[in-house]
This record gives structure tokens, C-alpha cells and sequence, in this order.
């Protein structure tokens, strides 16, 4: 991870705000995994330690500053999404190079670490796909023939771990933005979760500012974060996504990324 990276979380910089809505009744415990075989019937997918170390990934290093405060904001996740009865997350940023798709990984791997909670993570920026190669993972057929009905969730889903699938992507599709709100997408992504009873669903989606895809996807979402780059992001980004994002969907919270060592984030 680099250094300003570790900054930023070692601060926690990050907030969650919007907590406070109605409150529904958080779904029923799933039943244990081995008594799921469409979960236990993905391919397996190992994490190597060279890559974690390669490409910041600090979730489950409890003696890196940074990774706890990724488990303090997967625990301040997990409390709204209970309370509202909420499944899935939008991970966007107002423009590129946030490191959007870092922290979701890190997000995703920190939720994966509690016992009895499946997360998906799926990448959704058809543009630019970037979890294969942060992940250092192969991705074959591509998320667009997925999000098309054109192939099966074990088809473009590995298992890493117990607790987490990912779906990652090599291709950009040309039609993005059509795809990501067609009747198609909705129906697989349904299907997805329903077939492998998925607790929380974390979508890397592209930036906000550059393309329409984040608002035709936010019909499928429960709710969304926000991750902001110090620096790079403009206070004028920032609410202008935010007011997007409110308008549409909840907004979940606001990460702030790459703080330098001496910066007030």
C-alpha cells in the first residue's frame, strides 16, 4: 500500500453518515456452508501474500494500522445494512484514480473475515475493469456475456476463502451504460444472489463524473459510498456526487483516500 494510502486509514479517514432512516427487520441467520452447494461449487481462487503485499491490500494484517481501520468501517457497514434490512453497495468515486477498487477490496476481505457472512464482490466498471489485475486473478468469459444472461454465476465467480466470492473482468464492453440498466443485468444479478444466498453484495463501480453508468445502476443498489482522493477531489466533486448519489439511492458514507503523512483528513 503506499504511503499515502496508509495515512489516510490510519487516520480512519473516513465518515458514515445517513444511519439514521427507517429502520426494517435485519433478514434471517443463512444456513452454514456446507449445506450450500452452489457456493461451495465455485472455483477456488487464492490470494497470494506477495500480492497483498504488492498491491496494498491490507485486510486480515491486524498489525497494520491500516487494517483496522478497514474493520472499523466493515463493522460501521455492517450495523446500517442490518439495521435497514440492505444487501447491496455501490463502491464509486467522483473520478479516476481514487482508489475505489483498492478499497473495496479491502472492504471485501475485511467483511469476509466474519463468520457466517458471504460477500460477493463483483466488478461493475465495464470501461475500465481493475480487480483482475489488483488481484493478480485470470477472468474468462467477460462480466458483460454475465450481466447479458449469457453465461452462469460459476462461471465468472472464484471463490477466495470461505466468506467471499469475487467476480472480476479483463474486457471493457462498448455499451456499458445500456447494459448496466438493462432487464437482463437486474435478472441475473437477482438470480446470483438468491443462488448462492449472498449476505452483502459490493459492486466496484466506475467514477461518477466521467459516465452515466453509476446512476443507470443505482435502481439495483440498497445504498452506495463515496470514495474521495485528498487532493484530487474537489469539495465541488464531492457534493455534486453526493447529491446524485442521494437522490437515487442511500449514501452509505464517504471514504477520503491518499492523505499524506501531516494532512488533516
Amino acid at each position: 500500500m503506499s504511503i499515502d494510502m496508509r495515512s489516510a486509514f490510519h487516520r480512519e479517514a473516513f465518515k458514515i453518515h445517513n444511519a439514521d432512516r427507517v429502520v426494517a427487520q435485519a433478514p434471517d441467520a443463512l444456513s452454514s456452508l456446507s449445506k450450500d452447494s452452489s457456493w461451495l461449487s465455485l472455483r477456488e481462487f487464492r490470494l497470494s501474500s506477495q500480492t497483498r503485499a504488492n498491491r496494498g491490500i491490507v485486510a486480515g494484517n491486524k498489525s497494520d494500522p491500516a487494517c483496522v481501520a478497514f474493520d472499523l468501517l466493515r463493522t460501521k457497514v455492517m450495523q446500517t445494512l442490518k439495521q435497514n434490512g440492505w444487501r447491496s453497495v455501490a463502491i464509486t468515486s467522483p473520478m479516476p484514480r481514487c482508489g475505489k477498487s483498492l478499497v473495496a477490496v479491502n472492504l471485501a476481505l475485511s467483511l469476509a473475515e466474519l463468520e457466517g457472512t458471504r460477500t460477493v464482490l463483483l466488478d461493475m466498471d465495464l470501461r475500465n475493469p481493475g480487480l483482475a489485475r489488483l488481484l493478480e486473478m485470470d477472468a474468462s468469459p467477460s462480466m458483460e456475456f454475465f450481466l447479458r444472461g449469457e453465461c452462469d454465476v460459476a462461471d465468472v465467480l472464484r471463490l477466495c476463502g470461505r466468506n467471499l466470492a469475487v467476480g472480476a473482468n479483463l474486457w471493457s464492453a462498448r455499451l456499458a451504460s445500456e447494459i448496466l440498466q438493462g432487464e437482463a443485468a437486474a435478472t441475473a444479478l437477482k438470480a446470483m444472489v438468491q443462488d448462492l444466498r449472498a449476505d452483502v453484495v459490493l459492486y466496484d463501480m466506475t467514477s461518477m463524473l466521467t459516465h452515466d453508468d453509476v446512476l443507470a445502476f443505482l435502481p439495483n443498489v440498497d445504498c452506495a459510498i463515496l470514495v474521495a482522493a485528498a487532493e484530487q477531489s474537489t469539495f465541488a466533486e464531492i457534493d455534486a456526487c453526493e447529491r446524485m448519489l442521494a437522490e437515487r439511492t442511500n449514501v452509505l458514507g464517504v471514504v477520503l483516500n491518499r492523505c499524506r503523512h501531516g494532512a488533516v483528513c
